[in-house]
């Protein structure tokens, strides 16, 4: 739990999220509250991805989510007490349902009195089916399903980047397959430089962690340190030394030379990457790396690699491998594409999305490279270039009973049909004939055969997953048929 406001759970939503917990005072204002039918006993919500930019979606975070801000006694009558002061000034009245929240922490010891079942996170999901469910397990706190609604809907994010990120591996893995011999590399092929370019510590930490579902290379050690801290994880992700434009123009562009010869001194065995392209890429490849280093780069005990940072990568990172190519030479393997001696790799940072990726892939593959000789890192379109609209994320109520008579609810806009909600409650199955998860809607569904999982009730966490199985999970079939002939996950390699 992080410190200061964000350790009060009755003020993690949004403002009209208070007015399902107030009381009417001013009878020119209805409040949320006052429109649920009397004798509201349950309200029964679920999450999805109601299509978007991907077919499927990776569900992660959100036990991190739980950990952080539902798990224990999080409501006590201090922090009652400052809800009520805020809310107060924030409506400038008194609409705070200050009855329901005291009943929380005097009934119920602080604990939420909510039930959340969820599909395991890690797993690959076709888009429109329900990913959790979150419903009241006491009548009097019928409001309280979706008052959490603005906290919990924030998975919306680590799910984004979990799927981008694995399409991304999906593209690398099919162009790895076509120009080497193995997928040995796979895991190091994307790694993330995004932790600058996000607009939050935490966003970073979430973010990180959720490519590190797919890949085992960072610089965003916040993701690493959600990983030990809420997946069980020691260490998810892996980095190397290097160098940033700052640390080679400092020596002037006449000391090049000088400042790339440092970095073989003081990295004398081992991986290290160099920004390359400060001043003349192709001089730096041919004349300094490639000439003036080249003995040095062959005889240290170790990987360099050679990072261009600017220009067209379709153009740019295909001349980068001619010329090492020229000057170190290569071998050609089982596929017929070239290789860089192991000592020598590239990596390309710039310029690097989803939309990107693939013609660069194209690019280095009809030059006749292996894939095997590159890999890639990316910032803002990894991390940030995304919304809770990439997947559509949505949280509706499905059902209710009111005065003790269940009954299945929804929408139905005619002005977008694409938006028309789920009725009832629900379970997600696994479909033998569409070999494919579907979710049973009405409460039709078997319970024997629902993946979702009880995961949250009365303020206790009833699974704890780790970061492994998860990866598990979420890994490329490809990827899993290796596993199963029992090839290990390199530990570290570029």
């Amino acid at each position: 739990m992080l410190p200061g406001f964000l350790d009060n759970i009755i003020l993690l939503c949004d403002s009209y999220k208070v007015g399902d917990v107030i009381v009417l005072y001013a009878p020119h204002k209805v409040s949320h509250y006052a429109q649920y039918p009397p004798g509201t006993e349950t309200i029964y919500s679920y999450f999805e991805s109601r299509g978007g930019k991907f077919p499927h979606t990776v569900f992660f975070g959100l036990q991190y989510v739980l950990k952080r801000a539902l798990v224990g006694s999080v409501v006590s009558h201090q922090k009652i007490d400052e809800a009520k002061k805020l809310f107060a000034d924030h409506f400038g009245r008194e609409i705070f349902n200050e009855a329901g929240w005291r009943h929380i922490a005097d009934h119920h010891k602080g604990y939420l009195p909510l039930r959340i079942k969820a599909v395991p996170e890690g797993s690959v999901i076709p888009t429109r089916n329900v990913l959790f469910t979150v419903e009241n397990t006491d009548p009097k706190c019928y409001w309280l399903t979706n008052y959490v609604e603005t906290i919990l809907v924030q998975v919306w994010y680590p799910i984004a980047v979990a799927t981008n990120s694995r399409t991304m591996k999906q593209l690398l893995a099919k162009y790895l397959l076509e120009t080497s011999d193995n997928l040995d590399s796979l895991f190091f092929k994307l790694h993330d430089f995004g932790f600058r370019g996000v607009s939050s510590i935490e966003s970073a930490a979430l973010g990180g962690a959720a490519h590190l579902v797919n890949f085992r290379g960072t610089d965003t050690l916040a993701g690493v340190m959600l990983a030990r801290s809420f997946y069980h994880c020691p260490m998810a992700g892996v980095s190397i030394p290097a160098t940033e434009h700052s640390t080679m123009t400092v020596w002037g562009e006449e000391c090049e030379v000088d400042a790339y010869k440092h970095l073989l001194d003081i990295y004398p065995t081992g991986t290290f990457a160099c920004v390359s392209d400060s001043y003349n890429v192709w001089n730096a490849c041919e004349s300094i790396w490639g000439e003036k280093l080249r003995v040095q780069v062959k005889n240290r005990n170790g990987t360099l690699v050679i990072r261009p940072d600017s220009g067209d990568p379709i153009k740019v990172v295909p001349k980068v491998l001619d010329i090492l190519g020229e000057k170190f030479k290569y071998t050609v393997n089982s596929k017929g594409y070239k290789v860089l001696p192991p000592f020598l790799r590239v990596i390309q940072g710039d310029g690097v999305s989803l939309q990107a990726l693939e013609p660069i892939l194209e690019s280095i593959k009809a030059a006749g490279w292996s894939l095997e000789n590159v890999a890639f890192g990316s910032g803002g379109a990894l991390l940030q270039q995304l919304n809770r609209d990439t997947q559509k994320c949505a949280f509706k109520c499905s059902h209710a009973v009111v005065n003790g008579q269940p009954a299945d609810v929804f929408k139905h806009p005619i002005t977008d049909l694409q938006k028309t909600s789920k009725k009832g409650r629900l379970t997600l199955e696994y479909c033998e004939e569409q070999g494919d998860y579907i979710t049973i809607e009405e409460g039709l569904g078997c319970a024997t055969k629902d993946i979702l999982v009880p995961v949250f009730e009365n303020g206790v966490l009833l699974k704890d997953y780790s970061m492994d199985e998860i990866r598990h999970r979420a890994e490329l079939p490809e990827v899993l048929a290796r596993l199963c002939n029992h090839d290990p996950i390199p530990d570290g390699e570029l």
